[in-house]
């Protein structure tokens, strides 16, 4: 079920979601079109329940969705739509039909409602906003909007009165976590996205009568970017499997229940990490090229660079991994690791 669901989508995303797209929906072209042939196929409904209409997938059957949602610099929060989607449907909420992202909010000095630097804000139609605990959809048309450094993201704040209006799950919902979980996902399709590019590249690029790839030094920045990209993607997958003793759906919480938080922090971090070496070693391989509007590397590298920032960088996810781990000064950090990392409890 997980590859059917994955290779339908990648073929929707190679007909409909080409670079051209991208750039298009960048520079500020409608989204309709790209966005309802995905929905059409069901795709943003995968995590809601069969019998509310959905295909019921846990967030591991649908991993691989959201990494191709990276390597296609899908210009749409798909991931994120799945996860409100499913979120919506078991608190009796009826969803926007439209894409939705994520957003953890503060109160202002006026009592506004404050969203910065929200993922795809720019393409979605409303916001999953978390404020103390508590998570209410917001419709991005009623609030003040501000442009960030990165294209398609917004800041943005709504007054007192949108978010007393706006419907309220039933359960808490940790929306940076959530964030997190689809960013590391995310970048780790970036990141073999970039990979396999410069792999190309430096196949057919040639210098002093043959590809660069024959040089040993380019040879050392491919197998690090190897190294960094498959890192990346295992601790994704990883963070996708549900927490020993922990069933992997649940039909009436969060779909991301089930998952340990620092394993999630674990992906997070490690995708960062790597989208920052994978970027700079993409770029000396391909030289000035890699740089400019018309190639499409850049299309991919910018995400890496955003993306890597967006719900916490690495620094920012390895302080919780160190607070998780000083708080149980009885656990030894082997403890912390094995907890982490293995998969016995997934052997199913």
């Amino acid at each position: 079920m997980d590859s059917l669901i994955s290779d339908a989508l990648a073929t929707l995303l190679s007909d409909r979601c080409g670079f051209d797209v991208v750039r298009a929906i960048e520079s500020g072209s409608s989204t309709t079109d790209l966005w309802q042939a995905i929905d059409a196929a069901g795709f943003a409904d995968a995590m809601v329940s069969e019998a509310q209409g959905g295909a019921g997938l846990s967030v591991a059957a649908v991993a691989e969705c959201w990494m191709l949602a990276g390597r296609h610099a899908l210009p749409v929060p798909l991931a994120e739509t799945m996860i409100v989607r499913a979120l919506a449907a078991r608190s009796g909420i009826t969803a926007p039909r439209g894409p939705i992202a994520l957003g953890t909010g503060h109160r202002t000095a006026s009592s506004a409602v404050r969203c910065a630097s929200v993922v795809g804000g720019r393409t979605a139609h409303a916001v999953l906003v978390s404020i103390a605990g508590e998570s209410r959809l917001l419709i991005v048309s009623e609030a003040a909007a501000e442009r960030c450094a990165f294209e398609l993201d917004l800041t943005l704040e709504w007054p007192q009165s949108s978010w007393e209006a706006a419907p309220r799950l039933a359960m808490k919902v940790d929306t940076r976590l959530a964030q997190a979980l689809v960013l590391a996902l995310q970048l780790a399709g970036a990141l073999d996205a970039v990979f396999q590019r410069s792999l190309a590249w430096a196949n057919e690029r040639e210098q002093f009568g043959k590809p660069i790839g024959k040089f040993q030094a380019i040879q050392h920045q491919l197998s690090l970017m190897a190294e960094e990209a498959f890192a990346a993607r295992m601790a994704a997958r990883i963070a996708c499997l549900a927490a020993p003793g922990q069933p992997s759906t649940n039909t009436e919480q969060d779909p991301l229940a089930a998952i340990d938080p620092l394993r999630i922090a674990i992906a997070k971090a490690r995708a960062s990490e790597a989208a920052l070496q994978v970027a700079q070693m993409a770029h000396a391989v391909h030289g000035a090229i890699g740089f400019t509007a018309e190639f499409d590397l850049q299309l991919l590298t910018r995400r890496l660079h955003a993306w890597r920032q967006a719900a916490g960088s690495e620094s920012a996810w390895h302080d919780r991994l160190g607070q998780a781990l000083v708080a149980s000064p009885s656990r030894l950090s082997l403890d912390l690791l094995r907890q982490t990392t293995d998969f016995h409890a997934q052997a199913a």
